[in-house]
C-alpha cells in the first residue's frame, strides 16, 4: 500500500505511574509511526503498556517525557479543554464493553458526539443513520443496547466513534468480548471503514487471528516496543 502521511508520530514516549513508594515505568522511549490508512495492531502480554500507550496517543492523559502528534498537531502538553476538542475532531474510540449509553436507542448514541462537537459537520441523526445503516444495523436504529446483540453492540460503538469522522480510530480490544463468528463481523465492519473512508485505524489486542489480518504487528514488552 501506499504510505500517506502520519497520523501518529511518537518520539521517546516515556510514562511514570506512581505505584506506593514506587514508580512502575510504564513505557520506555516509544518511537512510533502510523501511516494515514493503516491498520495496526498492537500485541503484548498483560503490563505490557498496551493501555497505557492508547491512553497517550488517544489524547486521554499526557506522557511523562517525550512528544506525540495525532495528524500533524502536538497534544504532548494540551490542557484537559485542548484535549477534549481533539478527541473529538480526530480521534474515535472503540472499547471491549462498548460504553453505550443504555437509556439512549442506537440512533441517539450515534448522534451523541455530534451534538458534542464544537464545529459540526453533521447533521446528527441524518449522519447516524448513515453509518448504522453502512454497518448493517439499519433495522435497529430505535433499539437500545440491552435489545441488541455484543456483535451489534460493537458495531453501533463502531459507528458511534466514526461519528465525526476522524481520521484515527482507536479500538481496545474491540473482539475480546465477543465469540468468534461476532468478531469475525467487527473486524470485517473495521476493513470496510478502512478501505471506503481511508480511516487509520490502530487496535490492541491479545486476539492473533485478528492481529493476522493488519497491515503491521507493533510488540510491547515491558514497555518498549519492537516490530513484529
Amino acid at each position: 500500500m501506499v504510505l500517506g502521511h502520519a497520523v501518529i508520530r511518537a518520539q521517546g514516549l516515556e510514562k511514570e505511574l506512581p505505584l506506593g513508594h514506587t514508580v512502575v515505568r510504564a513505557l520506555r522511549g516509544v518511537d512510533m509511526q502510523v501511516y494515514a490508512g493503516e491498520m495496526v495492531c498492537v500485541v503484548g502480554p498483560s503490563g505490557s503498556g498496551k493501555s497505557t500507550l492508547l491512553g497517550l496517543i488517544g489524547g486521554l492523559d499526557t506522557p511523562t517525557r517525550g512528544t506525540i502528534e495525532i495528524d500533524g498537531v502536538d497534544i504532548s502538553r494540551m490542557n484537559e479543554d485542548q484535549l477534549t476538542e481533539v478527541r473529538n475532531e480526530k480521534i474515535g474510540f472503540i472499547f471491549q464493553f462498548f460504553n453505550l449509553i443504555p437509556t439512549l436507542t442506537a440512533l441517539e448514541n450515534v448522534a451523541l458526539p455530534i451534538h458534542f462537537a464544537a464545529k459540526p459537520r453533521f447533521k446528527p441523526e441524518q449522519r447516524a443513520k448513515q453509518l448504522l445503516t453502512a454497518l448493517g444495523l439499519e433495522d435497529r436504529l430505535r433499539h437500545r443496547p440491552s435489545e441488541l446483540s455484543g456483535g451489534q453492540q460493537q458495531r453501533v460503538a463502531i459507528a458511534r466513534a466514526l461519528a465525526n469522522n476522524p481520521p484515527l480510530l482507536l479500538a481496545d480490544e474491540p473482539t475480546g468480548n465477543l465469540d468468534s463468528e461476532s468478531g469475525a463481523l467487527v473486524l470485517d465492519a473495521l476493513q470496510q471503514i478502512r478501505r471506503e473512508a481511508g480511516t487509520t485505524v490502530v487496535i490492541v489486542t491479545h486476539d492473533s487471528l485478528l492481529a493476522k489480518r493488519t497491515d503491521r504487528v507493533l510488540k510491547l514488552i515491558d514497555g518498549v516496543m519492537h516490530a513484529g
